[in-house]
């Protein structure tokens, strides 16, 4: 028996590990069918390989887009796999034309090397241009806990050599390496109620993500306080990713149950500590029954995560389509709204100045702005986001520091949980939104675009607010280096290489993905709501954390 348990958790743990990436550049489409009536289209692609999927952004009114995006697969088959490639005409109101299809079979492929495929689509017409790389598997493992590789002094040492400062320009992709320790949980919500005395149990197992990177633990059967000792080791390939660790209760006749979820942003832990983390539930907005151990190591290059971070971030997988929630088009309306708000003081301010509401303060206006437009040069600019930095940090050193805590986010997120229990119990009562379909897509796009804008400003006060500090620091670097290029070099010399960097950029490099290096850093700092959910809840007193250092390997 023992040997046949051994036997079925080797299986278990092959069946999850990728054995290579399959990089798929999206360049362009030519010639595609036109199916609207102005004789265009609003071309989209889907990519399939397994369970993984990719949707494309929309390109309007056009035959003959222009993507440039990457996505990455997970190949599982040593002998390869064949990616599913549709492409689609998005209408608004009714359901997406189909356009047309190909598929690209990875075993002709041969490995480490790019190949350029045209691939005409069938069913259809026009074609598509893709660039799909594969590349070995990276370093990512599931082990038992007696195995591990930061306690051998030899592997230890091989991997703060493959991450220290002399490595800052090798395979800038690989900015680091994750391992994470399972260890157990305590006091899980029963999920099942069976037998004659109506015994409570849940059948438990823990699925831990990083990006899309997912690997699962073994099923502890019957069993409320389960133990898995193992560990998982992850390459890290940007620095702001958020670990999450879910632990499920397996269901052989249905899907699994949900039990309970933590969110972990890889700068935020403390290595070599153990941690008991209370579960939260699926939005992450608040305590569910249980806790989970976890003890987790992050070694990474500062140097090639501050470039990571001027990059696109990797797209992940196509889970669900969005959906109108009433609660969700609310929140991201106050969101809005606030950003709105703090706006319009800074403007009224700014009139009170003007005013002479207190004399004081508009008379040390009236003499700061004289100052400041007598001697304005360009590199002000740069210089004053690096003094409201400077300030904002005193006041957090100096404790002075009295942000009250956004009890509005909150609210909003725990009325969206209860409203999405309503939807679970109440799925039958939703046939009038189904059948306003039209109507429904335009308040998601709605939905959307005020979280987009929302988020842009709390991202934009996040950054000088400090809650990241690895990208306050990154964003002071950046506003140094800036202002001093400023002060000693001309603006026209400054315009002249950005003109032409621009315009010889696809001379040099004509499948180059285009990015904008700001709005990339952007995109790692959180929002509030995000804030909200990486938030660490405090553990019951009753499961008081069983903290330990690592000890040093001898």
């Amino acid at each position: 028996f023992q040997t046949q348990s051994l036997r079925l958790s080797d299986l278990h743990r092959k069946s999850q590990l990728w054995r290579g990436i399959v990089s798929v550049t999206l360049i362009e489409g030519r010639e595609l069918k036109a199916m609207d009536a102005n004789g265009l289209s609003d071309p989209y692609v889907k990519f399939r390989l397994g369970h993984q999927k990719y949707k494309s952004k929309i390109v309007p009114k056009t035959l003959n887009p222009q993507w440039r995006e990457q996505f990455d697969f997970h190949l599982y088959e040593e002998q390869g796999g064949i990616i599913d490639i549709t492409v689609w005409d998005k209408d608004a109101g009714k359901r997406d034309d189909f356009i047309g299809r190909c598929q690209v079979d990875l075993s002709t492929l041969s490995k480490e090397q790019t190949h350029k495929l045209e691939m005409p689509l069938e069913e259809g017409e026009g074609f598509l241009v893709l660039l799909v790389t594969l590349t070995a598997s990276a370093a990512v493992s599931i082990s038992d806990l007696s195995i591990n590789s930061l306690e051998d002094q030899k592997e230890r040492e091989e991997i703060l050599k493959r991450y220290s400062p002399m490595m800052m320009f090798h395979n800038i992709s690989d900015v680091g390496f994750l391992q994470v320790k399972v260890i157990r949980a305590e006091a899980l919500m029963a999920a099942d109620v069976t037998g004659k005395d109506s015994f409570s149990k849940s059948d438990p197992f823990c699925v831990v993500e990083l990006n899309n990177d997912r690997l699962l633990t073994h099923t502890v059967y019957r069993n409320l306080n389960p133990e898995w000792n193992k560990i998982f080791t992850f390459n890290i390939k940007d620095i702001h990713s958020v670990l999450e660790v879910t632990v499920y209760d397996e269901d052989r006749d249905r899907s699994a149950d949900f039990l309970g979820k933590v969110a972990i942003p890889l700068l935020s832990i403390q290595n070599g500590e153990q941690k008991a983390y209370v579960l939260k539930n699926k939005q992450l907005t608040g305590p569910t029954k249980g806790v989970i151990y976890l003890e987790i190591d992050v070694i990474f290059n500062a140097v090639k995560a501050s470039i990571r971070t001027l990059m696109p971030k990797e797209q992940k997988y196509i889970e669900e389509e969005d959906r109108l929630s009433k609660q969700l088009l609310l929140r991201n309306f106050i969101r809005m709204k606030h950003c709105i708000m703090a706006l319009v003081t800074a403007v009224c301010y700014i009139s009170s100045c003007f005013d002479w509401d207190s004399p004081p303060r508009s008379l040390a206006a009236f003499l700061l702005f004289l100052f400041v437009v007598w001697n304005f040069e360009l590199y002000m600019i740069p210089l004053a986001l690096l003094l409201l930095l400077a300030w904002n940090y005193f006041l957090i050193v100096s404790g002075k520091d009295n942000r009250q805590h956004d009890t509005v986010v909150e609210d909003m997120l725990e009325d969206e949980e209860e409203e999405d229990d309503r939807d679970d119990k109440d799925s039958e009562k939703k046939g009038f939104m189904n059948r306003l379909y039209a109507i429904q897509e335009v308040c998601v796009t709605v939905q959307n675009i005020l979280d987009e804008i929302a988020s842009f400003g709390e991202r934009i006060k996040n950054t000088f607010n400090w809650t990241v500090p690895f990208l306050s620091w990154l964003a002071i670097v950046a506003l140094s280096v800036f202002t001093v290029i400023l002060y000693f070099i001309p603006l026209r010399y400054i315009v002249l290489v950005w003109g032409i960097n621009k315009f010889t950029k696809k001379i040099r490099n004509p499948y180059a993905i285009d990015n904008n290096e700001l709005l990339d850093f952007l995109s790692r700092v959180p929002s509030d709501v995000q804030v909200m959910q990486y938030h660490e809840l405090k553990q019951d007193p009753t499961h008081s954390p069983s903290k330990r250092k690592k000890t040093s390997p001898v």
